[in-house]
C-alpha cells in the first residue's frame, strides 16, 4: 500500500465531507440523544454516509468501524475508523471546536490519519513514516520538559455524573501542577493540537476507537508518545484511558494520574 499516494486522496475526501458541516452550521439542528449527554444530529449521519461513499472508492476492499452506523464492527486487516463529527455538543451550540476524524487500520496498527476542523479551516494529517502535518506545514510536539510550564488538555467521559469524584480528584492534581488546563470537547482535536505544539499533554478516560485512531498516529508522527495512564501499558484502540504527551512530560504526568 502506497501511503504517500493514498494520504492526499483521503485528505481531500475528508475536507470535501467537511463542507456538509459548514453548510449546516447556521441551520437548525435535529438532535437525538444516545445517552443523557451523548448527542447525535442529522449532520453526523450525513457526514458519515458521505465519507463512507468517498472512502469506498479509494479503497474498495476496506471495511468500516464508524460511530453512527457501525460502532460495533470488528477490525479487519484493512478498516476505516470514522468519527463524522467529534464535538457534536460543540456543533449543536455553534462552538467551533468541531472536527471529522478518519484513521486507517492496517493489520495491527494505524497507518494513516486525518483530522479536519472545517469551521477553523485546519486539516491535520499523517501517515506512517511520513511525519505529521497541518495545512501543508510540518508539525511537531513541544520540547517543554517542565509540568509547571505545561498546558494540559483533558475531557470528561459520558459517565461523568457517576465518576465525578474520580474525574475531579485527578483534575485537581493536574490543576495544581500545570500552568493551565483546557477542555475543548473534542478528543481528536485535543490530540491534533498536541501534535501541533499547542498543548503539551492530553489525558482522558472512556474514549472510543473513532475518537483516538487518527490522533494517535498524528501525535506519534509529530514526535509525541501515547500510552495509558500507566505508561508501562501500551495504548490500544480499546484502552480504557489515554495519556498523550510530548514524551518529555510523560513520567511526570504518569505520577499525577
Amino acid at each position: 500500500m502506497d501511503l504517500q499516494k493514498l494520504l492526499p486522496q483521503v485528505r481531500a475526501a475528508v475536507i470535501e465531507s467537511g463542507a456538509l458541516i459548514r453548510e449546516a452550521w447556521d441551520k437548525p439542528r435535529k438532535v437525538r440523544y444516545k445517552g443523557r449527554i451523548d448527542l447525535v444530529t442529522e449532520t453526523d449521519v450525513a457526514v458519515e454516509h458521505d465519507l463512507k461513499a468517498r472512502l469506498a472508492k479509494i479503497l474498495p476492499v476496506a471495511s468500516f468501524l464508524a460511530e453512527e452506523s457501525e460502532a460495533d464492527a470488528p477490525l479487519s486487516d484493512l478498516t476505516w475508523i470514522i468519527d463524522p463529527i467529534d464535538g457534536t455538543t460543540n456543533f449543536t451550540h455553534q462552538v467551533p471546536f468541531v472536527c471529522t476524524s478518519v484513521g486507517l487500520w492496517h493489520k495491527d496498527r494505524i497507518v494513516l490519519g486525518v483530522i479536519n476542523a472545517p469551521i477553523m479551516n485546519e486539516c491535520f494529517y499523517a501517515a506512517s513514516g511520513l511525519g505529521a502535518w497541518c495545512n501543508d506545514k510540518r508539525i511537531f510536539v513541544t520540547r517543554n520538559d517542565k509540568i509547571e510550564h505545561s498546558l494540559v488538555a483533558t475531557g470528561f467521559p459520558y459517565t461523568v455524573s457517576e465518576e465525578a469524584d474520580e474525574v475531579t480528584d485527578r483534575l485537581r492534581r493536574v490543576l495544581k501542577a500545570a500552568q493551565g488546563v483546557r477542555r475543548l470537547g473534542a478528543a481528536a482535536l485535543d490530540l491534533a493540537y498536541l501534535a501541533a505544539g499547542r498543548f503539551d499533554v492530553f489525558y482522558e478516560k472512556g474514549l472510543k476507537p473513532w475518537d483516538v485512531a487518527a490522533g494517535w498516529l498524528i501525535v506519534n508522527e509529530a514526535g509525541g508518545w501515547v500510552t495509558e495512564y500507566d505508561a508501562s501499558k501500551d495504548f490500544s484502540l480499546y484502552s480504557p484511558n489515554i495519556l498523550a504527551s510530548n514524551t518529555l512530560l510523560h513520567a511526570q504526568m504518569t505520577k499525577l494520574m
